[in-house]
């Protein structure tokens, strides 16, 4: 029986959106933003040097359709990519009206957005007195630190020896619609801030907030302060059954990799594999060699976003897609007879582009185990259906 992967690389988008001005970096808007294209382009100039030298190298992929994908999506050629297809590549466009994780994971997942997010506004303070108050109160705090729109790196090295003498916990969001808590592991405690997230989810998700996240650190002010991998999303669940209840209904296994279990708040999902992006690597393989037929395996490999799209580093943007790339070449060798793996990303996240935010972008679908075809421009909703289809899974009426 049939087995489905499908990866979503966090952020690689390859431009072209047709509402992509209607979204903004500060007063930019995104239009013109090509995550893939520019950062190829990047690599040729010998802009994307550090670690790393020459043209962007992503073979794997591209022998997928990945050149041919960017070029369909924005006209733009991404230089070093272009070879022919020899999988089933498309282009995919995205209707819920954000640029956001959630957003682009529920419509892969069969289900667009049916309504719009609420945003804190950027302006100091940025969340309202009774969101405060009652942070504060769960906290069992005097007050917050934060209230703003804030990098979550450089928050923490601005408030985190207050955080520490005081007990505040820092408070903070984005452009995205979350509300986001960073405490210490050690001083503030693990335990306590999962707890704190946790119970401040419902008044949030009441809000249209789409998620809260937990953003332990550990550190000092003598040896500077770092994020853990401990991080946590308390989203708000989609409001219909998605992909993944698809195939459970259907009598087969579910396994999240990464962050899916909290963007999906765990419905569908039987079991999660967590870590960095070199760990889930590890997983997926594992669950290559392991997954029973008819399962699905549903991963996010988010680094290329957290670490690199969002800081601006095109160098270490390219670095994650090469590495990525080779370790791709490795998992297409497991893949059985009837399996399929299907490569997607949720948004883009251009670090050649104005301020930190994502950038609204189409993305690429490339299958490998379904032959050779194109599949020009479809939803991002088409992906969960294609999937579903081959596992032989009803798709319920939208």
């Amino acid at each position: 029986m049939a087995r489905a992967f499908l990866i979503v690389m966090d952020s690689v988008g390859i431009g072209g959106a047709p509402d992509a001005a209607l979204y903004y970096n500060g007063v930019v808007p995104d239009e013109g933003a090509n995550t893939v294209a520019h950062i190829a382009r990047a690599c040729a100039q010998g802009a994307a040097a550090e670690g790393r030298l020459g043209p962007l190298r992503m073979r794997n992929l591209d022998a997928l359709g990945l050149g041919r994908a960017v070029q369909l999506a924005s006209g733009q050629i991404a230089l070093g990519l272009g070879q022919e297809p020899t999988g089933t590549w498309g282009v995919a466009t995205e209707v819920s009206k954000g640029k956001d994780t959630p957003s682009g994971h529920w419509e892969l997942a069969g289900v667009p957005v049916p309504w719009d997010w609420h945003y804190f506004p950027d302006k100091e303070p940025a969340f309202p007195a009774d969101l405060v108050e009652r942070t504060i109160a769960l906290a069992e705090a005097d007050g917050i630190l934060g209230n703003c729109h804030a990098s979550g790196t450089a928050i923490i090295e601005i408030h985190g020896a207050e955080h520490i003498k005081t007990g505040r916990p820092i408070c903070y969001t984005s452009a995205d619609s979350v509300f986001q808590i960073a405490a210490h592991e050690e001083a503030f405690g693990l335990d306590k801030l999962l707890t704190l997230c946790e119970a401040l989810a419902p008044t949030l998700h009441e809000m249209r907030v789409g998620r809260v996240i937990s953003r332990p650190f550990v550190g000092s002010p003598q040896t500077g302060f770092r994020r853990t991998a401990n991080r946590r999303d308390f989203a708000i669940a989609p409001p219909k059954p998605v992909l993944t209840n698809w195939v459970q209904d259907a009598g087969h296994k579910v396994y999240g990799v990464g962050k899916i279990g909290d963007i999906f708040s765990m419905q569908g999902i039987d079991r999660v594999r967590k870590g960095p992006d070199k760990a889930l690597m590890q997983h997926l393989a594992g669950l290559m060699a392991t997954a029973e037929p008819g399962s699905l395996v549903f991963a996010n490999f988010v680094e290329f976003d957290s670490l690199y799209g969002h800081r601006r580093d095109v160098s270490g943007y390219a670095r994650a897609l090469e590495w990525f790339d080779a370790e791709v070449g490795k998992l297409l060798g497991q893949l059985r007879e009837g399996d399929i793996m299907v490569f997607t990303a949720d948004h883009g996240n251009d670090p050649t582009w104005v301020g930190t935010d994502h950038t609204r972008e189409r993305v690429p679908v490339l299958i490998a185990g379904m032959g050779t075809e194109a599949l020009g421009h479809i939803g991002f909703s088409d992906v969960a259906t294609l999937v579903a289809q081959h596992l032989g899974v009803p798709v319920p009426a939208t």
